[in-house]
């Protein structure tokens, strides 16, 4: 991705000038917010963010509208010449991860319990911090910095990233049904870049030989390096013995479990099952709502003042 300073002239920010084209071209079409949103599908809040340049959008949002609201990709080119991130901060005990990230040829990754950061929704991010956190402000800087991260793997042309994703990282709810629908949407969309592979590990499958934690194998230019997490801490190990060892644990966990196309076919049934829960609450909300409705109307009738009827031929 071509990469410009985020500060356009005159201290407004590529963010909002992003922002104002979407608009722009929405209210040419005549299109609400709302109706927008429907089309990409997002929620309203999501566009109404974008257009103020306070959210920063997928590559993939800017390819959506440019096909709804007929702009030639202009959208798209825009997304691409900006550079998203140019002051975020990552947490001091991530730095060093964060920048081989952006040094990787290569990556392999293996999870469990949650998406991993490179491939999470901003509204997926958004959710699983605010978990932990209440101020907002705080939660927006570290969505940021997660989402920071992203874009040199989803570039034309960027680095190898192969993802093992233990079948709990789909089924563990985060944010509300819609999130998660979106979420698996967004590992179907991504995991058909030409760079990308993304594998389930299923949790009824028996005898599988699975990393006892989550854990990346970087490559870079000048070393490779085995990372993992514990409660805000990273560890890494450059040992060429302990490499090969978690590398051949992983690589036959690969050749165990469902290939990258028979595991889009999974993720999509668990996104198949996160929109009928969603439809489902709300038919459930709407049915609630009449009830709520009708036990009012049935109250007013009962405080009604009672007129005593008059009798025939009275």
């Amino acid at each position: 991705m071509t990469q410009r300073n985020a500060e356009a002239t005159g201290g407004v920010s590529n963010a909002v000038l992003f922002g104002d084209l979407l608009r722009f071209y929405r209210e040419a079409e005549l299109l609400t917010q709302e109706v927008l949103a429907r089309q990409i599908p997002c929620d309203r809040s999501h566009v109404a963010k974008v257009e103020a340049g306070t959210r920063v959008p997928q590559e993939s949002l800017a390819k959506k509208c440019d096909e709804i609201l007929g702009t030639g990709g202009a959208l798209l080119r825009m997304w691409r010449q900006i550079d998203w991130y140019p002051e975020v901060q990552h947490p001091d005990w991530f730095e060093r991860r964060a920048e081989m990230d952006g040094r990787a040829v290569a990556l392999r990754e293996y999870q469990d319990q949650v998406i991993p950061g490179l491939l999470q929704t901003p509204g997926y991010a958004h959710a699983l911090f605010s978990r932990s956190r209440t101020d907002v402000d705080e939660i927006e800087s570290r969505v940021r910095a997660r989402l920071s991260r992203q874009p040199r793997f989803l570039a034309d042309g960027g680095p190898l990233y192969v993802a093992v994703l233990d079948e709990s990282c789909l089924r563990n709810a985060v944010g509300s049904p819609e999130v998660m629908r979106d979420q698996c949407a967004h590992l179907l969309s991504v995991g058909r870049r030409p760079n990308i592979r993304i594998q389930v590990a299923p949790a009824g499958l028996f005898g599988l030989i699975r990393p006892r934690n989550s854990m990346s194998l970087i490559e870079l230019p000048d070393g490779r390096w085995v990372y993992s997490e514990s409660l805000d801490r990273g560890h890494f190990n450059n040992d060429p013995t302990t490499f090969a060892c978690h590398s051949q644990t992983y690589d036959v966990l690969r050749a165990d479990i469902p290939s990258a196309r028979e595991s889009a076919a999974l993720i999509s049934d668990v996104m198949e099952g996160y929109e009928h829960h969603g439809q489902a609450r709300t038919r459930r909300g709407d049915l609630d709502q009449e009830q709520l409705q009708r036990r009012q109307r049935r109250q007013l009738r009962r405080n009604r003042p009672r007129f005593p009827r008059r009798r025939a031929g009275a």
